[in-house]
């Protein structure tokens, strides 16, 4: 299996080179580099009876509208786990930060949650921008990131857990269920950063080797709202369905316009892999019911962990307060890290590094595992539909967990998609 094999840029060039990353694609991360030196020493205080960890999100800017309850499902998993006696026999303490929607500003943070505020890992990041921006920071800071977003793959790193899904866990199922219910032929739209950019390469590419028709490929920038004219395109290109990569609370106003203009789901489904049950508040259930979602979580998931979670995040934040897959992969995250933390029966970086193969959680979703190899996640994937009360109603899902293929080195069609021959 793949395990580490290329690196990201180091730290003195990452703020330098942003302008590339907003506009790059997935690299592996290597074992080698000139200019990344030995990681500094930790400055991690284990000598009182607390520990701090960092919560790192957008509270502000386009993303805040999925972020900040990113941000409110880390602190329940922390108050959850304190109550239970914290980890290693120490209360976790949270050092909150503001990313602002800016990758520049993730990595100032980043640097300073690990320099200054001396935290034994960092939660958060939610643009693949914003994530690549922070790579470097903490491979060269020798420190730990858990980012609990679905991505468009392609990346691994010795510093990350990708606790959200791969592309082998959302998009290829995704396009599989699609294919299956008969799409001919889409359209692609998409915010203007990494993602959607790499996402769309690898839906051309599943496209290409499937019979599917690209009919359309349309790009905005993060926070756009005037969606008039890509509508339009949408609309006269007549595909079979539309897939939606765009991110935070543009796709309140694609949707809106969306249904404006007469488009349903009956018409021309769009199936979305960026908008859970907090999107769809804010769209406003009218604007998109019947529309189709890729997660590995809905709030709707019946089972007694999902049922003691739910019931716990709206008694904390109140009843009218929805969980979503972000929310959950990110509380799913915080007891991922306990739980390596317990069997390293250490905080240290390295222990928890060689601790955490095989490391799982009985989670809201279902079970989850760690894979040493690559650091992401076993995760069970699910399509939705977007009902009439604003949640999400599995339509189908995976027989059981699926394990985490960042790279897609099992599937002929995505040879080359890594610009790696590994």
């Amino acid at each position: 299996m793949h395990s580490f094999s290329k690196r990201a840029l180091t730290a003195p060039a990452a703020l330098a080179a942003l302008g590339l990353v907003l506009a790059a694609c997935g690299s592996k991360v290597s074992d080698t580099s000139a200019s990344a030196g030995t990681p500094a020493a930790s400055c991690v205080d284990t000598s009182g009876d607390t520990i701090k960890v960092g919560s790192l999100n957008s509270l502000s800017g386009t993303m805040a509208i999925s972020e900040v309850t990113v941000r409110d499902s880390i602190a329940l998993a922390v108050e959850e786990i304190n109550d239970a006696g914290g980890v290693l026999g120490k209360k976790i303490e949270i050092v909150a930060e503001d990313g602002a929607s800016e990758p520049t500003v993730f990595a100032e943070k980043a640097e300073k949650l690990i320099s200054s505020d001396c935290v034994a890992a960092v939660f958060g990041g939610w643009t693949s921008s914003s994530r690549k921006a922070m790579l470097p920071v903490f491979e060269d800071s020798g420190a730990l990131l858990y980012y609990p977003v679905q991505y468009e793959g392609l990346e691994d790193s010795p510093n990350i857990f990708y606790t959200g899904a791969t592309t082998n866990q959302q998009i290829v199922p995704a396009l599989d269920y699609l294919k299956e219910k008969g799409v001919k032929s889409l359209y692609l739209v998409g915010s203007d950063y990494v993602f959607p950019q790499t996402a769309n390469r690898i839906i051309k590419a599943y496209a290409d080797a499937n019979g599917i028709e690209i009919k359309g490929e349309d790009y905005t920038p993060l926070g756009s709202t005037d969606f008039s004219t890509i509508v339009n395109k949408v609309r006269t290109a007549d595909a079979d369905a539309v897939f939606n990569t765009l991110n935070g609370d543009s796709n309140v106003a694609f949707f809106r316009e969306y249904s404006n203009v007469g488009l349903t789901a009956a018409d021309m489904p769009v199936i979305s892999v960026s908008i859970a049950e907090e999107e769809v508040g804010g769209i406003g259930a009218q604007n998109i019911a019947g529309q189709l979602t890729a997660w590995n979580y809905y709030q709707s998931v019946d089972s007694p962990e999902n049922n003691k979670f739910v019931a716990a995040y709206k008694d904390k934040y109140g009843a009218n307060k929805p969980t979503s897959d972000p929310m959950e992969a990110a509380y799913t995250s915080v007891y991922l890290w306990k739980n390596t933390v317990e069997k390293a029966n250490s905080f240290a970086v390295a222990d928890v590094q060689a601790a955490a193969g095989g490391v799982s959680f009985q989670a809201p979703e279902g079970l989850v595992t760690i894979d040493g190899d690559n650091h992401h996640i076993a995760k069970t994937a699910r399509i939705g539909e977007i009902r009439e009360d604003g949640l999400i109603y599995t339509v189908w899902e995976s027989d059981g967990p699926i394990q985490p293929d960042p790279y897609l080195e099992s599937y002929d069609w995505a040879a080359g998609l890594s610009g790696s021959d590994s």
